[in-house]
């Protein structure tokens, strides 16, 4: 955990609670911690001069504006280390069906700035280390956030080993949105049954259309009915529902699942992080009941 910075609205509070919920919520979770990314593998995806910019702590106010906070030293080892987790959560699936990073999921950083809270795209950053190294040939990103993955999608535009599937608020940030492989925009107020009804209507045909090698999941849980940012209506039960969906959907094609954090916010930080830690364990016991994942993950917010 790196120490938040004395500027900037986002709460880095919630990872350290994520952490607390998966281990009290009584499940055999197995935590790995991962290394820092290499700087190249960095700059093959980023502007060199904006990767120099926070690895040495000088990003400048405009851009720390875009991300909305500061980019201290500490925050700028955090960020290669949330990046190297995802790496690593890519690679454990391929070895155990399934791996999540407990961070990250920024995906609305671009080229030369980050922007929305993100200061590294690690989706981008994961898929294009895969390809590079012949760990896959295709990679296939679903994102489920309430906001659009625009920068995964502007970082991997033209390629056609990386598909981008989003599925966000049409209103939402950010106004403008980029052009993913496959855009799904739903209404304000999309419920449970809307919103699995738009995941069974892409996702499979995406998949057997482009036959990709591994998924990586962006896992936000900000399309909840209680969200602060979401416009979205899901419900426990229909995040639960989502998840297992995704991991359902790889399994019948027999691909490994790396999921990562993705937004999530709220006045209640326990709240928050128990809906992603609630995210993680769906996926990896999609054998227990929804009803006792809830409370499961209920017990923190109480505690």
């Amino acid at each position: 955990m790196a120490p938040p910075p004395t500027r900037g609205t986002f709460k880095f509070d919630k990872y350290q609670l994520v952490m607390m919920a998966l281990r009290e919520s009584g499940l055999p979770v197995t935590e790995h911690a991962p290394e820092a990314c290499p700087r190249e593998w960095l700059e093959a995806v980023h502007c060199p001069d904006y990767v120099e910019e926070v690895f040495t702590a000088s990003v400048p106010r405009e851009k720390e504006r875009r991300i909305g906070f500061p980019v201290t030293p500490h925050i700028a080892q955090r960020v290669r280390h949330t990046n190297g987790g995802t790496w690593l959560a890519a690679h454990l699936a391929m070895r155990y069906g399934y791996a999540a990073n407990s961070a990250a999921g920024s995906h609305h950083a671009l080229h030369d700035t980050g922007a929305g809270y993100c200061v590294f795209n690690d989706l981008a950053v994961t898929a294009n280390r895969l390809l590079a190294q012949r760990a896959a040939n295709r990679v296939l990103i679903v994102d489920c956030d309430v906001h659009q993955g625009d920068g995964t999608a502007s970082l991997t535009a033209g390629r056609d080993d990386v598909f981008t599937l989003s599925f966000h608020a049409e209103k939402n940030f950010p106004v403008r949105k980029a052009r993913s492989s496959l855009d799904i925009d739903l209404a304000d107020g999309t419920d449970d049954d809307a919103y699995l009804q738009a995941l069974a209507d892409h996702l499979p045909s995406v998949i057997a259309q482009f036959r990709p090698d591994i998924v990586l999941y962006q896992a936000g849980v900000d399309p909840h009915a209680n969200d602060k940012l979401g416009r979205l209506a899901l419900s426990d039960e229909g995040l639960i529902a989502r998840d297992r969906y995704v991991l359902d959907q790889a399994r019948r094609s027999d691909l490994p699942l790396a999921s990562a954090l993705g937004g999530g916010y709220g006045a209640d930080q326990r709240e928050v992080a128990a809906r992603h830690a609630r995210s993680m364990l769906a996926m990896a016991f999609p054998e227990i009941e929804p009803a006792a994942l809830v409370e499961a993950t209920a017990l923190f917010t109480r505690a």
